[in-house]
């Protein structure tokens, strides 16, 4: 039985996506630069494998560059990060926004100036949608 399609990119994808979105247009050396230099060794071919999938996918758009190819992420960031949380928040939570909040809270266990930000987000999400 053939693997269902992901709807949201995997956590390998998204570490492209994260240095895409960071530096900008990049060929796959930049990128194999910047990954290498969080830690974790990766071989040019896992790399460029990796991204010519996410081209096929359309998660990244690549345009000749001399040899090389240089390659953009085709959503921004927000819109991306938008259908992953929502994704979690339907597959996950079943809709619930206060389970997943709640859920949020107990593992990220947030210090007071975190909590702070989070009430600070709140009340301005109110402010700006009428409630």
């Amino acid at each position: 039985m053939a693997r269902p399609k992901q709807e949201t990119p995997t956590s390998g994808e998204l570490e492209v996506l994260k240095v895409l979105w960071k530096r900008g247009p990049s060929t796959v050396r930049e990128v194999l630069e910047e990954l290498n230099s969080q830690g974790r060794k990766r071989a040019y071919t896992s790399v460029m494998s990796l991204m010519n999938v996410m081209a096929d996918k359309g998660l990244l758009d690549r345009e000749p560059l001399g040899r090389a190819f240089q390659y953009t992420a085709c959503k921004p960031q927000e819109s991306t990060l938008g259908g992953i949380v929502g994704d979690l928040l339907g597959r996950v939570f079943e809709g619930s926004a206060p389970a997943l909040v709640t859920h949020l809270l107990e593992e990220s266990k947030p210090s007071a100036v975190e909590l702070e930000e989070i009430r600070k987000a709140l009340e301005q999400y109110e402010e700006e949608n009428g409630r």
